[in-house]
């Protein structure tokens, strides 16, 4: 069996768990239970034939007796990238930790304000290849580049509207979390944050096959409301997603089952 680990951040559940249940070659889903990957396990569990094993820990981690694709999937806290540190060492251990168990890594982050930056070199030590989303020749810069399509879509909408938020599946869901909980909440609570975005003049809507127009604009609605915003709306993507996932899976069958 090839075994393909994924470390995502929590903004990218529903994007992976979409990826999870319409691949057909993936045979087992194995996902480190925790606080933060509740969704994307209820998902697994309620729209899949697949019933995921739940493990408290990687040394749970048991290979079931099945050919095909195994995935071990561990979600990381929406957040983390509001201190760069964080991120980047969180990342590594988790890639550390996985390692032994898997044949490749794929992580649902990118450059992250710069945090995964030469990733060659931070994950060169990896008994496993690591794998980020690509946008050409570079990994993608952060969960909007990937869902807008890469750094010269999120460059011509930054260039039209410089106060623009950009609002995904996981940045709905998770807004509350990244403005307040993701930094000090003395210095970032509601109140800061207002006058920190009093620039800022629309809200993107990038719908994609994970989360609708309809629904993007209906959960838009109280933050629209709060920082005195306006939506507009730019088709999104799951094609850099997609493309480094077909990739990821490539490499795993080539470890697994090496050309002789």
């Amino acid at each position: 069996m090839a075994i393909l680990g994924i470390i995502t951040c929590e903004v990218l559940e529903l994007e992976f768990a979409h990826l999870l249940r319409n691949d057909p070659e993936v045979m087992a889903v194995t996902i480190l239970e925790n606080q933060f990957s509740e969704k994307l396990a209820e998902i697994i569990t309620q729209q899949t034939k697949i019933k995921p094993q739940l493990i408290a820990c990687l040394g749970e981690y048991s290979h079931p007796a099945a050919a095909g694709l195994e995935v071990v999937v561990r979600v990381m806290k929406v957040g983390l990238h509001s201190i760069i540190k964080n991120l980047r060492d969180g990342v590594l251990q988790a890639v550390s930790e996985m390692a032994p168990y898997v044949d490749a890594i794929l992580l649902g982050y990118g450059l992250c304000g710069n945090a995964l930056e030469d990733s060659e070199g931070l994950f060169l030590d990896s008994p496993v290849p690591v794998f980020l989303p690509m946008d050409g020749d570079h990994p993608v810069d952060d969960c909007v580049g990937l869902t807008i399509g890469g750094r010269e879509n999120y460059y011509e909408e930054q260039c039209k509207v410089a106060g623009t938020m950009f609002i995904n599946s996981g940045f709905l869901r998770h807004w509350k979390t990244v403005f307040y909980e993701g930094r000090t909440a003395e210095k970032f609570g509601p109140a800061i944050m207002k006058r920190l975005l009093a620039n800022y003049k629309r809200t993107l809507l990038l719908p994609t096959p994970v989360a609708s127009e309809q629904e993007l604009a209906s959960g838009v609605e109280e933050f629209n409301e709060i920082y005195g915003l306006h939506s507009e709306v730019r088709p999104g993507t799951l094609d850099l997603l997609e493309q480094a996932w077909n990739f990821a899976k490539q490499s795993v069958r080539e470890a697994a089952f090496p050309t002789r």
